[in-house]
């Protein structure tokens, strides 16, 4: 690994790691309605709690901020690396320089969008859960993923209405999904891997309460 591909991650981790850490439930809860999401429902910074907390004002705009903060720098990030001259020959990546450059930069950008979006650095580390960072990296990265890990996510939502398990399988399906369409290599798979993770650690809580049976179930309408 040569210095300049060494800083190209860092400052491709680090910069999208900033704009994750905006958090769109967080600033319109502020601006619309001059109160913390974090202090209202289950504490958490995340949509779910913002919905059930303010119902549909504000919800659009909310996932309008999300969606942006994390395809911005998820696109950014696999431009950066596509279009880096010296990218070296790592036995991780498979052969193809483009492609795997390109889907490189994308996985590790969007990691580091959910980092900031869990661990804000603008809100003292306390945010969200990153479900939302997730759904939009697989749209971002292929088109079949995204079909598989939303159709998850979907399903179990509307028949369990658990958000805390169709958020879990659906980004387990994405991590399942790379390989069973062969999408990047070994590096790849690994950050992809950590994101699930990552999403699971934050729903520790909720799992723990959903085996108690005591879990909210999501609600379409605002009680």
């Amino acid at each position: 690994m040569t210095v300049e591909f060494f800083l190209l991650i860092l400052a491709v981790m680090i910069s999208s790691y900033v704009i994750g850490s905006l958090n769109g439930s967080i600033i319109v809860s502020k601006l619309f309605y001059s109160k913390d999401i974090r202090e209202f429902g289950s504490g958490n910074a995340g949509l779910t709690n913002f919905y059930r907390t303010f119902g549909k004002g504000g919800t659009l705009l909310v996932i309008l901020i999300d969606v942006l903060k994390t395809a911005i720098p998820v696109l950014a990030g696999g431009w950066l690396f596509s279009h880096f001259n010296n990218m070296p020959q790592i036995s991780l990546l498979p052969s193809n320089l483009y492609e795997d450059s390109l889907l490189f930069g994308q996985v590790i950008a969007g990691f580091a969008v959910m980092l900031g979006h869990c661990f804000p650095l603008l809100y003292k580390f306390k945010g969200g859960k990153g479900v939302m960072a997730v759904g939009v990296i697989v749209i971002v990265i292929d088109w079949r993923v995204a079909l598989i890990a939303w159709g998850i996510f979907i399903l179990l939502v509307l028949v369990t209405r658990y958000v805390s398990l169709g958020s879990i399988f659906g980004t387990t399906a994405f991590a399942v999904s790379m390989m069973l369409f062969d999408i990047g290599g070994a590096a790849e798979l690994c950050v992809v891997i950590l994101c699930v993770l990552l999403v699971v650690i934050r729903h520790a809580e909720n799992i723990k309460r959903i085996f108690k049976r005591e879990e909210s179930r999501f609600a379409f309408k605002k009680t």
